[in-house]
């Protein structure tokens, strides 16, 4: 886990996963492990790996999802994250968008989470974190992808 040095937060990097069905933006949340509230795939930093690359992973770990990863972040985001020991604290979250290519049938978490396209604004509606809604709603219904 990486924490920056300003105002203690703890990085981790997400993948925004987009395709186009009849000309129509779509954005591909899955659920969290514990709460099942609708997030996008994320992780913490990983020695070795690119924001994008660790965006990329979480994508196919967590979602299935195979793509073309932006080479800078779409965004970011905060939100107050539980960990294991119950002590909570606040994330700063690089939002990569992916253009996806494939989705697998099977991936290594297909078991422990639910994966769904959405609209920007339906995906926006569902979301907890309002930085993260703020996000999906300022993406366009269309795009060229």
């Amino acid at each position: 886990m990486a924490k920056s040095k300003q105002a203690k937060l703890w990085l981790q990097f997400a993948a925004l996963p987009m395709t186009q069905v009849g000309g129509e933006l779509r954005v591909l949340l899955v659920t969290s492990r514990e709460t099942h509230r609708w997030v996008l795939p994320k992780g913490w930093a990983e020695t070795g790996l690119t924001p994008p690359e660790l965006a990329a992973k979480e994508a196919f770990e967590e979602a299935g999802a195979v793509g073309a990863m932006a080479a800078n972040p779409t965004g970011t985001y905060r939100y107050r994250k539980r960990l294991k020991a119950g002590r909570r604290v606040t994330c700063l979250v690089g939002v990569f968008a992916m253009h996806v290519d494939q989705l697998l049938e099977e991936w290594p978490e297909a078991g422990e989470r639910e994966r769904r396209w959405f609209s920007p604004a339906e995906a926006a509606g569902l979301v907890q974190e309002e930085g993260l809604a703020a996000l999906l709603r300022g993406l366009p219904n269309t795009t060229g992808i």
